[in-house]
């Protein structure tokens, strides 16, 4: 089965805000086997345009990480993050299928 993954993009405007909202989002990402694989940390920028912290966070399947989204578990956090970031969000499936 393929893995899932939430690939985040986002500018901290409230840094304690957001370091509360950080606090929280744990509870969601334990209950449906979310796991950072990177989470802010340098990066580069050859094409197109990025946000100032990236993260991505891999999930067992797709299905785990629409719900870890839809859980009152995260949608607790969220209240808690309120406005303190801007974000775009993306969750995809892995792809698993033949490599180059």
């Amino acid at each position: 089965m393929a893995k899932g993954y939430w690939i985040v993009g986002l500018k901290i405007n409230k840094p304690e805000q957001y370091a509360a909202y950080r606090e929280v989002n744990s509870a969601a990402f334990r209950k449906f086997g979310g796991r950072f694989l990177a989470r802010g940390g340098k990066f580069e920028n050859p094409l197109g345009e990025a946000w100032p912290v990236n993260t991505i966070i891999e999930f067992p399947s797709f299905e785990a990480a629409t719900a870890c989204f839809a859980s009152p578990e995260y949608k607790a956090a969220l209240a808690v993050r309120g406005d303190a970031i801007e974000t775009d969000l993306v969750i995809i499936e892995g792809y698993d299928g033949a490599q180059p």
